[in-house]
């Protein structure tokens, strides 16, 4: 039996285990489906305790966001639609997980059936469904109280940090390999360095209020329903905590505005476009207009730039550091993803006049 059987059979899934398989190309966590005689499929995931020190509280986290959120949609009867969240597993021991004799930290959740999920939006309709699903996540637990949830990861879209921590890694670095690539992604970061501050700033002035937040909106954890083609899921809340709004309003663009994708073979394909751009934010401001505020919609724009900026950070820092946080496939693939979110940047930046104009046009 292999770690992944025996961790598996510690759960209740209601069936007997027939198989457990690797799911999904995921970069942080192993992920694993679980197929039992009954039918019915479960994910089951060992958390990376290195980026994830104290995963323990993830499913504090999870607990608490389920609740709230089952509390809202049962409440709301004026909804039309509703959003599924991942059903958590307990142990036959009546425990939210399992730590294996490594310190591994294993948890199981439910496999939301009959969906799919896109790698790039393919169609305004596609990206009016993601900007719902959005909208309406944001909406529902918009109004729980922040306090309550605990920072998974401390300094998450903390642009400063991670500039501070860049700065360090490119003074040490003495192994990377000097090349083109590295020094134009090094000169971008150069002349921008004031980005970090772009919604720090209005943060630290009261401008914008903390709240709950997904913070991590890329489109594959978008689940969309096999035979309607509308978003019935938003999944991988393990970045549950406290933040702002303009993190997944950002990262969401930043995913789904950009029709190369993730990881774009060709480089000069990359562009942001806007027609997703205005489908997305449109059925977004539908969902969550009622508790945006002015300075909410001022700052969008920072949010949409700022955080293809980060990731790109993230990933060149990761690389000057020897690649300890992402995991990559084959050498310089760090590097490479940094100069795709860099040149997504620059995208956004050449069309900064007809963004603003876009979002100042949906927020009557």
């Amino acid at each position: 039996m292999t770690l992944e059987q025996d961790i598996a059979a510690a759960f209740d899934l209601g069936g007997r285990i027939v198989h457990v398989r690797p799911y999904g190309h995921g970069l942080i966590n192993d992920t694993f489906v679980v197929s039992v005689d009954t039918g019915h499929r479960t994910i089951l995931q060992r958390i990376n305790r290195h980026v994830f020190p104290r995963p323990e509280q993830i499913m504090d986290n999870l607990r608490t966001l389920t609740d709230h959120i089952r509390r809202r949609q049962t409440g709301d009867k004026t909804a039309a639609r509703e959003l599924q969240l991942p059903r958590i597993f307990s142990t036959r021991d009546g425990k939210d997980s399992v730590v294996d004799a490594h310190g591994g930290f294993w948890r199981a959740m439910g496999f939301v059936e009959n969906t799919y999920t896109l790698e790039t939006i393919a169609d305004a309709s596609q990206a009016e469904e993601v900007g719902f699903a959005l909208g309406r996540f944001h909406t529902l637990i918009h109004d729980l109280d922040p306090a309550r949830l605990h920072e998974t990861l401390p300094g998450f879209h903390n642009a400063p940090n991670y500039l501070l921590r860049f700065t360090e890694a490119a003074v040490r670095r003495r192994e990377t390999p000097d090349n083109a690539e590295l020094r134009h992604c090094l000169a971008f970061v150069e002349t921008r360095r004031n980005l970090a501050d772009a919604l720090e700033t209005p943060r630290r002035e009261e401008k914008l209020p903390i709240r709950p937040i997904h913070g991590d909106t890329k489109l594959n954890n978008f689940l969309f329903d096999a035979e309607s083609g509308r978003t019935v899921s938003l999944i991988d809340l393990d970045t549950v905590q406290p933040g702002l709004i303009h993190f997944d309003i950002g990262d969401c663009l930043r995913s789904c505005a950009n029709p190369a994708g993730e990881s774009p073979g060709n480089l000069a394909a990359i562009r942001f476009d806007l027609d997703i751009c205005h489908a997305l934010l449109k059925h977004y401001f539908s969902e969550a207009r009622a508790f945006l505020t002015p300075y909410d919609h001022h700052y969008i724009y920072d949010g949409i730039r700022l955080i293809p900026f980060e990731l790109g950070l993230r990933f060149l820092t990761d690389h000057l550091e020897g690649n300890h946080y992402f995991k990559t496939d084959w050498p310089g693939q760090n590097l490479y993803r940094a100069l795709a979110q860099f040149a997504l940047t620059s995208s956004i930046e050449r069309n900064e006049a007809r963004i603003r104009s876009l979002i100042k046009g949906l927020e009557a």
